[in-house]
Parts: C-alpha cells; structure tokens; sequence
C-alpha cells in the first residue's frame, strides 16, 4: 500500500510551474501508459493554456486548487477548488484562470 498526499503534490506542482517556462508541471501519481488508469497532478499558472487535444478515455479533472475552465467547441465550463469536471469525449483545451492544481484522471481506452 502507498499513501501520497494530493494537497502537497499540487503545491509542489504548482511551485514547479511557476519557475517553468510553459507555466506548468505535472507529476503522475498512480499508472503511467502501461495501465489502464492514469492520475497526474497538473500545476498550472495563470493564463496557461493546455492546447485543444483528443480525449484519450473516460476522463475527470478534480480541481485542488484555483480555478480552471475546460472548453470544448464552442462550449465551456468554469471550475474552482473542489469541483469536478467530466470530460466530454471531444476534443478540448484546459485553460488556468487562475494559478491552479488539479487531480486529472483517466481510464484509456484499449
């Protein structure tokens, strides 16, 4: 068993973004592309934009810290800390609005 604390891995992450030149980090806590589920903690400054891209499985973004909008088309909804977002199966972009860590989450498909 292992036990990790989310709250200081986005901290750390956060940190870690602040000093990147993309404005973001991320640190994957369980999986990787050898399994099915993947968590990552993903830090993001302020105005940083992960660019529109495919969704690769069911996926969720919990976010720890900030707040965050996720856009799909010409939709979008906004997040703050402790919500939850499920991710449409389209393609989307994740936007900081301001400096923010989440807990993204997701099951690949086969």
């Amino acid at each position: 068993m292992q036990k990790i604390s989310i709250e200081a891995l986005a901290r750390q992450q956060l940190g870690a973004a602040a000093t990147a030149s993309s404005g973001r980090a991320a640190d994957t806590v369980y999986g990787g592309h050898e399994k099915v589920l993947r968590q990552t903690v993903i830090g993001m400054t302020r105005g940083t934009v992960l660019g529109e891209h495919e969704n690769p499985g069911e996926a969720t973004i919990y976010v720890i810290a900030g707040r965050v909008r996720l856009c799909v088309g010409e939709d979008s909804w906004q997040a703050r800390a402790g919500d939850l977002l499920i991710v449409p199966d389209a393609r989307h972009s994740l936007e900081a609005e301001e400096d923010a860590a989440v807990l993204f989450t997701v099951a690949k498909r086969p």
